[in-house]
Formats: structure tokens, C-alpha cells, sequence
């Protein structure tokens, strides 16, 4: 270890030290420091002959000086011999009022900032809140730029494990599985995209992410080529030949050698890092919203949060009807007979309703005039799923037509990408829809950096290794049910897709594509409608499914998908979370293990005081043996009440909470 700990000291005494000596003559180094609002984080930027930061949380190093530049074109190195003409220090505490509630109804926004303006019309923006830090370049040239390269780099004191999603190249779902490895292990031939998360021994865990991604690639990680235990930014480059391999894989067969053309007085991206005391932190953390683009929409009285019975994952398996089961008007009537009996919002109508390539070839087992006017009827509303090639091919005539019918939403898929084109086509998908009034799913998607916030008809979006992975493979597991909530979902919505009533143990789990099962019990998913936030949440089993379990449609039929505020009670990541949620005046709490066998407890001092009936759902005394046994309980209990709660391998626990005093 201390020979280890000797070689760190060599290559930052290499990297930070000499640097200083040598170009003392030429350069005079500055540091200037800002705080969080409760003094627990310190930002430190150098100034010298380039630009660093270092990041110190309750007194400890967390990240050491990291570099941060921009190169624009004519090798204009922002951040290269900067000269500092104005340093300005803003603090802000305010409420944020989100048009959709996806942690809570009130967002506090409070952080202090220090905008430093540089010679050469750039400057740099540093923030600091009470859960992290972020910074971002602004330029201010008349004319149009090409940003060649940005230098982002995340450089940790020591050789500390990550949750990693690697992906091999650009072109990716970001539906990979996070691994717990070391810094180290991360070399420059590895890759994965973000949100990634970094576990400080003796220390906080710090995410990184980014926000307010415009008009400019996504950014990835990828290990740095002088120090072990560092990360760098790597972007997809602009995109100068695409190659069409069928309706929805469209392959950049060839990049330039520049990131982006974009305006050049502008806002470039936040680099962030989310700083978490408590594992808890990174689920009720809200930075990634707070620093997107305010709201773009005046009129958002029609946008609409839900649940949306879907067709696709339980492959059309209705039973015990007069009608054959497949895309047809029949079935879909018979999704819109059960949404409307429970109150669900929505139904989707994905793959085969259009024949592929053509949104005005409908398939003629679908009587599309007939189905919205039922819908109409039922106060049902109808989202369709398109793959974004043939949207992008039909944009306008298509969206109008579905205005015309009136559909309520679209579900985009296969993207699979995020070069500065693709980030741009999702700009104009949010605005092109809030026109007609439509809600909007992304799959096949990258990770959200706040697009919700200026366009909240954008509910939920993908990238994520969700549910439909039981179909083909054993990879949505309970491990990885327990590691998504604190990386993927701080940075957004993330629509798993959960609500399976066919229910395995790890010994007798399968894949199977057209009868899919989910690993895990009964209540593991249950919970999830809790846990998992999705403004847009999906009920993913068969109507027929569903019907004939009465006891978790009575569950399924009241969780909202919306909350006014949400406490983390207790969580580890990638083993467990307890959390509460509050919706108007009801409470529920939702609870998750992998697959060891829990025992937790429920403080429910998070009540106002008073006398309250709970609705529990609990894992059955053999759900280790069968997953899908569960026992549904209702009793009374108080504020000042402590129960301990089981769970099986793999399990889960739910309630709902209502006053009756």
C-alpha cells in the first residue's frame, strides 16, 4: 500500500508540482474558492498557465486538480494561458415549480455561483450546491464556431472502485449492465457512458453526469492515459455519413474532426458531479433538473402523467376472449376495456400497428378511426410507437395526422445515438410535439440531462436496461434492479417497464420471449412503482394477467406516477432501498433487496402525527420457493411507530398510507 500511495504521489507531484516551477516565470498561479451553501463541499479553480478545480468535501479530498479546456477552431484553446478580466459571485436561493412532480412539488434551488470571465470572449461558470458541483464554458463570438475538442477530466486521489456501464462504440441503447471495478481497470481502450458513479473509501460517492446537453455531443467516460485513477471525457464526433442498415439501424460510417458547428455565443453543457454522504442522497438528489433550461411551453394545462398498459413485453397474450389475440382492433379494445376499469391513462400501441418504413401504411387488422373514438369514449388516451427514422422522414404530416386522430403520445425508439445531430433531433421532436399536444417516450435513447424541464411533455425516456430483458437474457436481475436507482435515475426519468405478475427465483427463472417471467417476487415489483420514477410508468403483463389478480390491481390502480415528496429511509446501493413517497395526502413506501433475504426497519416518524390505516403488500412466507407468493395486510399505526418488514431473496415490500382520524 505505501508503495502505491508513494507512485500517486510521484505522478501529482509530475502533473501539479513541477508545471509551477518551471512556467513561475511566465505565469502567476491564482486559486479562488466557493463554497456550498452549508460549507460541507469546497470548489477550488487554479488559474495559471491552464485551468484546474479540485473538489473537497467535509475536509477530504475527493477530486484532485483536473484540467478543463475547450478548442475551438484555428486551434483556439480556451483555458490555454487564460487571462482573467472579471471574477462575479452570485448566490441563489429559490423554488423551482416543476410542471411535472417527478421527486416532489417544490424544488429548492440553492447554490452559490462564480462566474469567471476570461480575455478571448469566454468564460467559465462554476456552481456549487449542498449535494455537488458543476461548471460549464460560455462563449461570446458573433459568428459560428466549430468546438474541436473539450478537455473534461475527473481525477480521484485513489485507486477507488466505479460503477461502470461500458459500451463499445457510439452506437449504443445505453443499455448496459454497471460493473463494480476499480479506477485502474478503466483503461483509455474502455468506454462507457454516463451517469457513472465513483465509491470514495471513507468518503462520499460522487456521480458524474452532465445537463442542459444543446446543439453538442454526449459525453462518455473513458480512463485517463497519466493517471490511474482518473476518468476523461470522450465525445461522439459530428457526423458526416450515415448508412441505413433497415428501418431503425442508421450506422455514421464516417466522422469529422471536430464535435460540433454551433453558434458561438452560447452555453455549452454542464459537466457535474453529484456528492453523496448517503446512498440515499443520489436517489433524492434533483441537480441534473436545476440546471436545465428553464421552461419553453406556455400552455401546459394538457400534459398528463400516467400509467400505460402495454402491449409489447407480455407479446399480445390475452386469454379467455371471443377474438383471436394479436395487432388487431379487437385486442386493443380489450386494453382500453381494462385501462378504463382501473383508471389507467393510457394504452400504447407498438410494433406492427404500421407496416415498417411507412406510418401511413396501417396495418389493416387496425381500424385506426375506431379505436381513438373508442379510446375517446373510455377516457383512454392512445400513445403509438415509431421508430424515429421513418418520424424523422414524415415528421410533420405524420404528427399532424395523429393530432387529427387524437392520439395523446408517441414513443420513439432506436436512436441509438448521441452525436450532436441525434441531440438535436430530440430538441425537435419535444418542440415539434408540444405543438400537437403530444407526450413523449424516448427509447432506445441516451440518459436525460434535463430536456424535461424546458419541454415537460417529454415524460419518460429508456437507457436503461429495463425489464424487457427477461425476454432474451437473466441480465435485469435483482442485483441490477438495486444499482439503477442510485445512477441511471439521477439523471432522469427511466422507464423500466416493470409490472410483471409472472414472477421466478433465481433457480427457476427463464427466458422466454413470448411468455415472458421477471426475476425476483411478486412485491420486488410492486415496489418498483414506488422506487422507479417514470412520470410515464408502464404496466407491462397482460390485461388478461392482471384481471385475474384483483389484490395488486387494487395497488396498481391507485400508485401514482407523480410525487409532492419523497424521503430515502434507508438504502445501500446495489443491495437495498426504503423509501417513502407522499402523493396529495396519501403515503407509500416501497422496499427492494437483490437476492439476499432482508430484514429492515420502517421509522414512520416521516407522518405528521395522528392515526393512520396501512395497506401492505409483503413477501409470502414461501416466496423464496414460489416468487409470485405474496399476503396483503391492513392495520392501523401512528407516527411514533417502528415496524420490521422481511424480505425474501430477490423480494419486496409496499404500502399505502391514509389518515382515518
Amino acid at each position: 500500500m505505501i508503495g502505491k500511495n508513494l507512485k500517486f504521489l510521484n505522478i501529482l507531484f509530475l502533473m501539479f508540482v513541477l508545471p509551477i516551477f518551471f512556467t513561475g516565470a511566465t505565469a502567476m498561479v491564482k486559486d479562488y474558492s466557493l463554497f456550498s451553501p452549508n460549507k460541507k463541499i469546497e470548489l477550488i479553480i487554479r488559474i495559471g498557465n491552464n485551468i484546474t478545480y479540485e473538489v473537497i468535501f467535509n475536509s477530504k479530498v475527493i477530486v484532485i486538480p483536473s484540467p478543463v479546456s475547450l478548442t475551438l477552431d484555428g486551434n483556439m484553446v480556451l483555458g490555454r494561458n487564460p487571462e482573467v478580466v472579471k471574477v462575479k459571485r452570485n448566490s441563489v436561493n429559490e423554488k423551482i415549480i416543476p410542471v411535472v412532480k417527478q421527486k416532489s412539488k417544490v424544488i429548492i434551488d440553492n447554490f452559490n455561483e462564480m462566474r469567471i470571465d476570461f480575455k478571448k470572449k469566454y468564460s467559465l461558470v462554476f456552481r456549487v450546491y449542498d449535494d455537488g458541483v458543476a461548471y460549464r464554458f460560455v462563449t461570446g463570438y458573433a459568428e459560428d464556431i466549430k468546438a474541436v475538442s473539450e478537455e473534461v477530466v475527473f481525477n480521484f486521489p485513489d485507486d477507488y472502485s466505479v460503477y461502470f456501464p461500458e459500451v463499445k462504440d457510439f452506437h449504443t441503447h445505453q443499455e448496459s449492465s454497471y460493473k463494480y471495478i476499480p479506477l485502474s481497470k478503466i483503461t483509455p481502450e474502455k468506454m462507457g457512458y454516463i451517469p457513472v458513479l465513483v465509491d470514495i473509501k471513507d468518503g462520499p460517492k460522487v456521480a458524474i453526469t452532465e445537463a442542459d446537453l444543446e446543439d453538442y455531443p454526449g459525453m462518455y467516460l473513458t480512463g485517463s492515459k497519466e493517471l490511474p485513477a482518473g476518468l476523461v471525457g470522450k465525445f461522439p464526433c459530428f457526423a458526416l455519413k450515415e448508412e441505413a442498415r433497415s428501418d431503425r439501424d442508421v450506422y455514421v460510417t464516417e466522422r469529422a474532426d471536430f464535435l460540433a458547428k454551433t453558434k458561438g455565443n452560447r452555453s455549452f453543457p454542464w459537466r457535474v458531479l453529484i456528492v453523496a454522504e448517503k446512498d440515499g442522497d443520489l436517489i433524492e438528489s434533483q441537480m441534473v433538473f436545476k440546471l436545465a433550461k428553464p421552461l419553453q411551453l406556455k400552455d401546459v394545462s394538457w400534459i398528463k402523467p400516467g400509467k400505460v398498459a402495454w402491449d409489447w413485453w407480455n407479446a399480445n397474450n390475452i386469454y379467455g376472449v371471443d377474438f383471436k389475440a394479436g395487432i388487431n382492433t379487437e385486442t386493443y379494445k380489450y386494453y382500453i376495456d381494462f385501462a378504463s376499469k382501473y383508471g389507467i391513462e393510457y394504452i400504447i400501441l407498438d410494433e406492427g400497428w404500421y407496416k415498417l418504413g411507412n406510418l401511413f401504411d396501417i396495418n389493416p387488422e387496425i381500424n385506426m378511426e375506431e379505436l381513438t373514438s373508442y379510446a375517446k369514449e373510455k377516457n383512454v388516451g392512445i400513445i403509438l410507437w415509431v421508430v424515429w427514422k421513418t418520424l424523422d422522414d414524415q415528421l410533420y404530416e405524420a404528427l399532424d395526422l395523429f393530432e387529427k386522430w387524437g392520439i395523446k403520445g408517441i414513443k420513439v425508439d432506436f436512436m441509438q445515438r448521441d452525436d450532436q445531430w441525434m441531440v438535436n433531433y430530440y430538441h425537435k421532436i419535444a418542440k415539434e410535439t408540444a405543438k400537437r399536444h403530444l407526450v413523449v417516450d424516448f427509447h432506445g435513447a441516451y440518459k436525460p440531462t434535463g430536456l424535461r424541464r424546458a419541454y415537460p411533455n417529454v415524460l419518460t425516456r429508456e437507457g436503461i436496461k429495463g425489464m424487457e430483458h427477461s425476454k432474451w437474457s437473466k441480465d435485469a436481475s435483482p442485483e441490477h434492479d438495486l444499482i439503477i436507482p442510485f445512477t441511471r435515475m439521477l439523471a432522469g426519468p427511466m422507464d423500466y417497464t416493470p409490472g410483471a405478475m409472472i414472477n421466478a427465483t433465481k433457480k427457476n427463472f427463464r427466458p422466454v420471449f413470448n411468455r415472458p417471467m421477471s426475476q425476483g417476487t411478486r412485491c420486488h415489483q410492486l415496489a418498483m412503482y414506488i422506487v422507479y420514477e417514470s412520470p410515464l410508468q408502464m404496466l407491462s403483463d397482460s390485461p388478461s394477467n392482471y384481471l385475474r389478480e384483483k389484490e395488486c390491481m387494487e395497488f396498481l390502480s391507485r400508485v401514482p406516477t407523480v410525487w409532492d415528496e419523497t424521503k430515502v429511509l434507508d438504502a445501500r446501493v446495489g443491495d437495498y432501498v426504503l423509501l417513502a413517497r407522499k402523493s396529495g395526502n396519501e403515503w407509500y413506501v416501497g422496499a427492494m433487496t437483490d437476492w439476499t433475504p432482508r430484514t429492515l426497519k420502517v421509522d414512520f416518524s416521516f407522518l405528521k402525527s395522528g392515526s393512520y390505516t396501512i395497506e401492505i403488500y409483503q413477501d409470502g412466507i414461501n416466496a423464496d420457493r414460489y416468487a409470485g407468493d405474496y399476503k396483503k395486510i391492513v392495520k392501523k399505526i401512528t407516527d411514533n411507530d417502528i415496524l420490521t418488514i422481511k424480505l425474501a431473496p430477490g423480494g419486496g415490500w409496499c404500502a399505502r398510507i391514509f389518515r382515518t382520524d
